[in-house]
């Protein structure tokens, strides 16, 4: 169990040292002793509202670690820019210095020299940039539990009150919060409640700590303080609250909602910057790289010899791309964890292959084929390796995307009827009728569409006289029921039965609550696919923007600087006649243009429904951009 922060010298500081990888082992022994900075105390306070897996002090030394690696890398290519720029740029700065030095006549800076101070420059500031970002990461994971906490807080709390009508103690009733991951950040909190409660043998105790950390002040820890007080005070005062607080953090959370849209709005507008600026850098690096022939010149490598302006523009295509995997990422840890849904492959070949135009793990298996056969008709029309590449890469991308959003449809209709189903099954428990009774005369008389059949095998289920494995009847059938669906919305709907069920509470008021959580669930998931559409705007808007531009640089301006180096003496510029090829020049353009459409779809997919997603959206991306080029003659 990590520790929110140990020194070095403490046993608990090594005995988490001792657990760590050599890499962690070596940053914690150079960096640990920052975690005691005064810059690091705001971080500390956002560091106890998050859920990471490592102590604070392994935080702190994993991010100055980072921001060391990220100085080394921005002052290489500032020193290779600066030693490789041509004569005149530094006529200019020399110029510039004389118009503002006391003195009439300033000197020409030597190359060492400038590099060497714009070089330290762009490297402090990049160290501390990445520390600030690294400090409002906690604050963004802090901020986003909060809001999650917010969304799933008036569900746990229904549930609750369903299950406060059965026999439970206050610790059970939190148990089986904590095993319904439905309930997202707010079961993660049940969890460390009862974690905290089992080390200390104190219910009361770990109520009080986790609404200490706890990143949800305003809603979060008041509910636990007042559950651990209504708990004392007997069931009946405990479920009178849960109605009452179930009913007001239902009012709160719409009044939140309208709260989240800003946030959503500051995140969109990051990764924009995230997105768009490095690519927006890359063109200009590689348009300015033109006028400085130095960085022409030849550097060995184990695969060959290649040029100083070819491995900036290539490593500056792969920055992007880890912008792009990096954004994609921060976005899915984002995402509602009750929203996320994944998909897993049957065991065998057969079902696997049975499974291919529904279950899009299936699917990246089956289809993996597609992507050699893309990469060798590639190779045969004779085309670049990256062009092979790519196309393998959306021979197979795209068709398990495409199955990923035929699944997806499949889901939301079974999400539509699902609230049909819970209506129609509470009217006949309303009259009287056992729950089994209910669902079968649901699965005879109501079309259900494409949740029918799987209604009509739980009616089947639950009038079997035994279940597997001792299990009760109902609770089994009601888990199979759920895996077949297979959404989110049905673990979270049929969660709260099967809990509720279990503590023995009232059938009737079990449905009479379900029937409130199942519309506002479902409310809630058409309102989050509305927030995330934003950002897969702003993935799609990005790539284009930058296809735009780098089809512009190639039509009006690349020809004008090919011109221009055949001038040697123009403007006080050096430049070699055979630096420029516009061929080549515009292959590396494309080559930036389709990795940053690549990037940009990554992060439109994981904003629209998850990784499967993310492949089609880029698969599609990729293949406009270089559509693009191939059509303009770029390519």
């Amino acid at each position: 169990m990590s520790t929110e922060h140990g020194s070095p010298g403490s046993v608990d500081g090594d005995a988490a040292a001792s657990r760590l990888s050599a890499l962690d082992r070596a940053l914690y022994t150079l960096f640990a002793s920052e975690a005691d900075a005064a810059r690091h105390s705001a971080h500390r306070e956002q560091y106890r509202g998050t859920d990471l897996g490592v102590g604070f002090d392994v935080y702190v030394a994993r991010l100055h670690g980072l921001a060391w690696l990220a100085a080394v890398l921005a002052v290489v290519p500032t020193l290779a820019i600066a030693l490789a720029a041509p004569e005149g740029t530094y006529d200019v700065v020399a110029g510039l210095l004389a118009r503002v030095a006391p003195v009439g006549v300033a000197p020409r800076p030597p190359r060492l020299l400038v590099g060497a101070v714009v070089g330290t420059v762009v490297g402090v500031a990049t160290r501390h940039g990445v520390i600030a970002l690294g400090g409002r990461y906690l604050g963004w994971l802090a901020s986003a539990r909060q809001a999650d906490i917010g969304r799933t807080l008036p569900g746990a709390a229904r549930y609750l009150h369903a299950l406060s009508s059965g026999a439970d103690s206050p610790r059970e009733m939190l148990r089986k919060v904590a095993e319904n991951d439905a309930y997202g950040e707010t079961a993660v909190a049940a969890r460390k409640v009862l974690n905290t409660a089992a080390l200390t043998g104190s219910l009361n105790e770990g109520l009080r700590r986790v609404a200490r950390d706890t990143p949800s002040r305003d809603t979060l820890a008041p509910f636990l303080l007042k559950f651990r007080e209504h708990s004392e005070q007997g069931g009946d005062a405990l479920a009178n609250y849960l109605g009452l607080e179930a009913r007001m953090l239902g009012h709160q959370r719409s009044q939140a909602q309208r709260r989240n849209e800003g946030f959503l709005e500051l995140v969109a507008e990051l990764f924009v910057v995230l997105l768009v600026l490095p690519a927006l850098l890359v063109v200009v690096l590689t348009v300015m790289s033109v006028l400085a022939p130095g960085l022409s010149a030849q550097i060995p490598t184990p695969l060959g010899p290649i040029t100083t302006r070819a491995l900036l523009i290539y490593g500056a295509a792969a920055f992007v791309l880890l912008v792009g995997a990096g954004a994609a990422t921060t976005v899915g840890h984002l995402r509602p964890t009750e929203r996320q849904v994944t998909y897993s492959r049957p065991e065998g070949p057969l079902e696997t292959l049975r499974s291919t135009l529904t279950n899009p793990a299936s699917a990246a298996v089956v289809l993996a084929p597609l992507a050699l056969a893309g990469i060798g008709a590639g190779h045969l029309a004779r085309i670049h390796p990256l062009g092979s590449l790519l196309a393998g890469y959306v021979a197979w991308g795209v068709p398990v995307g495409a199955v990923a959003v035929r699944r997806a449809r499949i889901d939301d209709a079974k999400d539509r009827e699902i609230q049909e189903f819970v209506h129609a099954v509470s009217g006949h428990v309303g009259l009287g009728r056992p729950f089994g009774e209910a669902v079968e005369l649901v699965a005879e008389d109501v079309d259900l569409g494409p949740l029918q059949e799987d209604v009509a095998s739980l009616a089947f289920d639950l009038s079997l006289s035994d279940s597997p494995d001792g299990a009760d009847r109902r609770t089994a059938a009601l888990s199979r029921f759920v895996d077949r669906v297979g959404t989110p919305l049905a673990a979270q709907t049929m969660g709260l039965v099967t809990g509720a069920f279990d503590a023995g509470s009232d059938t009737e008021s079990v449905f009479e609550t379900l029937q409130t959580e199942v519309g506002q669930l479902y409310h809630e998931k058409r309102a989050l696919r509305s927030d995330l559409a934003v950002y897969v705007g702003v993935g799609w808007v990005t790539a284009l923007l930058v296809v735009a531009i780098v089809v512009a640089v190639d039509l009006y301006v690349l020809d004008g600087f090919a011109q221009l180096s055949a001038m040697p003496g123009s403007a006080g510029f050096a430049l070699d006649p055979n630096a420029i090829r516009p061929e080549r020049e515009r292959f590396r353009f494309a080559v930036v243009a389709v990795a940053t459409s690549i990037a940009a779809g990554w992060f439109a997919g994981m904003a629209s429904r998850g990784p499967y997603d993310a492949l089609l959206h880029s698969g599609l991306l990729g293949a406009l951009a270089a559509a693009v080029f191939a059509g303009v003659g770029l390519a």
